[in-house]
């Protein structure tokens, strides 16, 4: 398969749409867009391994960052709970070995999750009702690439001083 086109998205953060066809297929030809697409790559080091090393570092330093602060935040005796149950918050969790230690529970909007369990880390779902009756200090929103729009909906925390955790792309407490 040969790229011939791409399209940058906006979706969950960002996203690539990308166009491909048979690589004897003579009919079609790179579009400026990815040509643009492949020198900004190209620029910003996607061609290195050094990238990539580098890459993995910064996510092993996220990892640290965030159970530092998980730490500190329940030896303070404080209480934290997510917000959502993505796929990508749940690999976050899994990988950092986040479990009910640090996370008293999540909840999601989907009611068909409610009453279940994240996978490997049986973190517990509830629906969002559920932070209003137990008033937490944190919540960490997994959905990170959507935050703006979960604060605004759980904006009520702030009543009692409770405050938002995004993971990513570095660890941020927002009053």
């Amino acid at each position: 398969m040969t790229l011939f086109d791409v399209e940058e998205l906006p979706t969950h953060g960002g996203s690539l749409r990308i166009y491909a066809c048979h690589q004897d297929d003579k009919t079609k030809s790179m579009s400026d867009r990815a040509i643009d697409l492949k020198k900004r790559e190209q620029a910003a080091g996607f061609a290195s391994i050094e990238r990539y090393t580098h890459f993995e570092e910064q996510v092993r330093e996220t990892k640290r960052k965030l159970l530092d602060f998980l730490i500190k935040a329940k030896r303070e005796g404080k209480t934290i709970v997510g917000y959502g149950a993505p796929g990508k918050g749940n690999t976050l969790l899994n990988y950092c070995g986040i479990r009910t230690d640090f996370l008293d529970y999540t909840v999601d909007r989907n009611p068909y999750k409610h009453g279940k369990f994240l996978p490997g880390t049986h973190i517990p779902i509830h629906p969002p009702s559920k932070i209003q009756e137990t008033k937490p200090d944190y919540v960490l929103i997994l959905p990170w690439n959507v935050k703006d729009e979960i604060m605004e909906q759980m904006n009520g925390i702030r009543e009692w001083g409770g405050q938002f955790l995004v993971p990513i792309p570095e660890v941020t407490v927002y009053s």
